[in-house]
């Protein structure tokens, strides 16, 4: 179309009008496509309109031949109009990237149909009776090859529950995951299209990187209706261990973000898992993770202050006081609770994030761990959990006791530049709350902000989630409960004119 980033064109069409006799003759029109402008796959996306109708809606040359420059036709048969002329169109799809809005057509034949050649049967008899016992025997056939078909299906059936899968071997394809982990078609309205992906992140640009993980990179973009997301895109590994690894997460992120919801947990937009690609769509936090707002960001922000943080730290234990206990499914232990998985909306109100390596325990009472291999991350992991490879809901407590001790020191959880003594900050922190002196390792920003049974309840709260075993932590409700308790002294010590006072 040669538009040239003319933006005032981006919505005419290109038509050509052929002249054909006036006639109840029809046409063959065969449409040759070649796509020699494009500089990459899955750039160009047009319409095919025909006599003003429309004949092929959003054609992408690329899924049809899986290469550029590949030879690609299509054939339609229609009736000249009644001004004796055919009209064949092309123009952008408004799928089309604005920037890339553009249509081809290579060649065009058309061909004139003269008729249908007849051919006369030989004269026979009527033949009713022949007629009416192949139908009966048809139906004979037909019915006997329905229940050998619903036989098999059965016993599979019965297989299959004999001998369950495992959803850890099982490798799920894209295309299975979004009509069996749904349960229905209902869900695929979260379904967005890689057009509008691609959109929004202005086709993955690195200025629109936000931040990285083990899953993926992560992508600040904006939707169509003007609506701020997070895109968090897979790595594309090409070995089968990362492509089951980041399809499993993929997989648990959208069954259990799709089942549950929570004031103080990141919500899922949508999903794309077209051409290959596994991409999830979350809501945009603004201040981002917790541990850039504490310590290590390049950007400059404003330090957050005592109540702050306790504020932050009570919003993260309601969200996993309810993964714990408020959802239909059971138990659902989070299995990596970091500073990098609470983030901060612009009025800095923590939501968990992050459900890839999440387990359920099951909606049973006496189901109270999980076996499995040990994943999560180094620093934050519960020593019981790496010991017997049995997790539950106390290895989320031990892990955000890790997160309280972060908050309250501003240091990375392994820090090898610092003494041997001081390299892991669980070990560290714990030394001194043993002691009595947590106040020999607090942020020197919060030195004059914090009273001291603030304090003292504070460090209570982290020795009691930090216990070697799981049977000694208190549940993610205590804690929430007790943290409630330590901005309420705070907030006394406040008003009372006393926070920054401790004896050492």
């Amino acid at each position: 179309m040669g538009i040239r980033g003319n933006t005032s064109l981006d919505r005419f069409n290109l038509t050509w009008i052929l002249p054909v006799p006036n006639s109840d003759h029809g046409y063959i029109l065969r449409l040759h496509f070649c796509d020699i402008v494009s500089k990459a796959l899955y750039e160009l996306y047009f319409d095919v309109y025909i006599n003003g109708y429309s004949a092929y809606k959003d054609l992408d040359l690329s899924s049809q031949s899986f290469a550029l420059a590949s030879p690609y036709y299509i054939d339609f048969t229609v009736n000249s109009n009644p001004s004796g002329s055919i009209h064949i169109s092309v123009g952008p799809s408004q799928r089309s990237l604005p920037w890339k809005s553009n249509a081809i057509l290579n060649g065009l034949e058309i061909m004139k149909i003269n008729g249908v050649a007849k051919f006369s049967e030989p004269d026979r008899k009527d033949n009713h009776v022949g007629i009416l016992i192949g139908s009966i025997l048809g139906c004979f056939v037909f019915l006997c090859l329905f229940l050998g078909f619903v036989l098999i299906v059965l016993r599979r059936r019965r297989k299959e529950k004999q001998k369950p899968v495992s959803s850890e071997s099982r490798v799920w394809s894209p295309l299975e995951l979004t009509v069996t982990s749904h349960g229905s078609t209902r869900n695929l309205s979260l379904k967005i299209p890689i057009s509008d992906i691609l959109m929004a992140t202005n086709n993955f640009d690195d200025n629109s990187q936000i931040g990285s993980g083990g899953f993926g990179k992560v992508y600040k973009g904006m939707l169509r209706d003007g609506t701020p997301v997070a895109v968090k895109r897979c790595n594309n590994d090409n070995s089968s261990k990362g492509y089951r690894q980041g399809l499993t997460e993929f997989k648990s992120e959208i069954l259990i973000l799709t089942k549950i919801r929570h004031r103080h947990l990141v919500s899922l937009i949508g999903y794309c898992d077209e051409r290959s690609e596994m991409i999830l769509v979350y809501e945009f936090m603004k201040n981002g993770p917790l541990r850039d707002n504490l310590y290590g960001s390049t950007k400059i922000k404003p330090h957050l202050s005592w109540k702050q943080r306790l504020e932050i730290c009570i919003g993260s234990a309601r969200g996993l006081h309810y993964l714990h206990t408020g959802t239909d499914q059971g138990i659902i232990i989070h299995r990596d609770v970091k500073s990098t998985n609470i983030l901060l909306d612009e009025n800095y109100t923590a939501k968990v994030a992050d459900f890839g390596l999440s387990k359920s325990a099951g909606p049973h009472i006496e189901q109270t761990h999980v076996s499995t291999g040990v994943k999560g991350s180094f620093g934050y992991l519960d020593p019981e959990y790496f010991r017997t490879q049995q997790i539950t809901d106390k290895s989320d407590v031990y892990s955000f006791g890790v997160v309280l001790l972060e908050v309250f020191c501003a240091r990375a959880v392994i820090d090898r530049s610092l003494s041997w003594e001081e390299v892991n900050l669980a070990e560290w922190g714990m030394k001194w709350l043993k002691k009595g002196h947590i106040e020999r390792i607090i942020d020197p920003i919060l030195r004059d902000e914090i009273d001291a049974k603030s304090l003292k309840k504070f460090g209570e709260v982290v020795e009691k989630c930090l216990a070697q075993y799981g049977v000694d932590r208190p549940t993610m409700g205590d804690v929430l409960w007790n943290l409630e308790c330590v901005l309420q002294l705070h907030e006394s010590s406040v008003t009372l004119g006393t926070e920054g006072y401790w004896v050492d």
